[in-house]
């Protein structure tokens, strides 16, 4: 095992608290877990995720992420997706940091950046060494706090620097630049997000994008590897199960609260994305304790 990546695995270890942890560092968690999981919805925020220990798969759309140590991946579009722990154990946790992007600080490196490497958007890949040594300067901070202020930001730096000289550098550098595709799309997900619960014009979002109709429609399935109807959707069943585990046994009133019309395609929908029928699935999680850990780093 790389040198690099032996440290950061026992820095994490020595600050992980539970299975998620905000570190003192800003926009640094680090995710920790000694048992595999079923496969747990969530929504994945603008971030990047780097595995240090154990495997994870991460299923967005129809494309699946394989996570393996010293791999990551850019979250540059807010997007719902499932995830699964495969390997993890006590003697082996998984283990992980998450680092959430800074768009105008990225943005601000783009002046003097030279071009990044294609491709592919929903592809891990390892990370190099150079970003292993940025990374594990930036997690020493944890064991010298005192000097968080004064380091952290510029190793923040460096690291987005290391990601847009990398193969997915290419989607921060859409991201950063305001009328970058992958800019424009946040609009349209951020406009989804705000009114899930209401009918959708593709028209519409395509217009908010400044984009035809065509090219919204590949850009946004290139961005989320969905459908704006499928993301609609995805949104719609993960905030019904949250609500179904605040308000157990009315299943018809949190469809249609989502912005479903019928509780019959609502249930049918529901059991083809999380198993259960809603009732017995929040049941199952109320049963598990997992009601306030519906999501995994």
């Amino acid at each position: 095992m790389n040198e690099a990546l032996r440290e950061l695995i026992a820095i994490a270890s020595r600050h992980a608290r539970g299975r998620r942890t905000r570190t003192a560092v800003p926009r640094v968690t680090i995710g920790r877990s000694e048992v595999p999981t079923p496969p747990l919805p969530e929504l994945c925020q603008p971030t990047v995720l780097f595995v240090l220990q154990g495997t994870k798969t991460v299923l967005i759309g129809d494309r699946t992420l394989a996570y393996s140590a010293g791999s990551y991946f850019v979250y540059a579009v807010e997007t719902p997706a499932t995830s699964q722990l495969i390997e993890a154990s006590s003697a082996r946790p998984y283990m992980a940091v998450a680092f959430a992007l800074d768009v105008e600080l990225i943005a601000s490196l783009l002046i003097d950046h030279r071009s990044a490497v294609g491709g592919d958007s929903f592809v891990t890949n390892s990370a190099d060494d150079e970003l292993l040594d940025a990374w594990r300067r930036m997690l020493r901070l944890l064991d010298r706090p005192a000097e968080i202020p004064v380091l952290a930001p510029m190793l923040e730096r460096e690291i987005a620097f290391r990601l847009l000289q990398g193969p997915q550098g290419e989607k921060l550098r859409q991201l950063a630049h305001a009328d970058g595709r992958l800019s424009r799309i946040r609009r349209a997900t951020a406009w989804i997000r705000a009114h899930y619960n209401e009918p959708i014009d593709v028209t519409e979002l395509a217009a908010l994008s400044h984009m035809s109709n065509a090219a919204f429609h590949r850009h946004f399935k290139a961005a989320t590897a969905m459908s704006p109807i499928q993301y609609q959707k995805q949104l719609r069943l993960l905030e019904a199960r949250h609500l179904l585990i605040a308000q157990p046994g009315n299943a018809a009133h949190v469809a249609f609260t989502v912005g479903y019309e019928s509780a019959s395609q609502f249930s049918r929908e529901y059991a083809r994305q999380f198993g259960l029928p809603p009732a017995r699935d929040a049941a199952r999680l109320l049963a598990r304790g997992e009601a306030a850990t519906l999501e995994v780093d």
